[in-house]
């Protein structure tokens, strides 16, 4: 069974980044080597990786990285520090 798995990277300017692969040991080599000069990482090195969960299901996978990267820097954090009842609290915030 393969396994794809949604990232979230440190930055080295502070800011994050987040991707989907399928292997995260080549990737976090890829980034932290800007092995494409022009990708958003390749101005940021070195990254560190802060948040890693895995999908059987590529479509799951794909469908969770659009909605973090689309989810303001307070939330991605909470997430990062597993802080699932703030991810919940933030959401709300937004709508009222």
């Amino acid at each position: 069974m393969r396994l794809y798995y949604v990232y979230i990277l440190a930055c080295n300017d502070n800011s994050y980044y987040t991707g989907i692969t399928s292997d995260i040991k080549k990737r976090m080599i890829e980034h932290n080597t800007a092995c494409e000069p022009k990708a958003y990482t390749a101005k940021r090195l070195p990254v560190q990786l802060v948040y890693l969960t895995s999908f059987t299901e590529v479509n799951l996978a794909i469908a969770k990285e659009k909605q973090i990267k689309i989810w303001s820097r307070r939330k991605k954090i909470a997430l990062i520090n597993s802080e699932f009842n703030d991810l919940r609290n933030l959401s709300k915030k937004k709508f009222e």
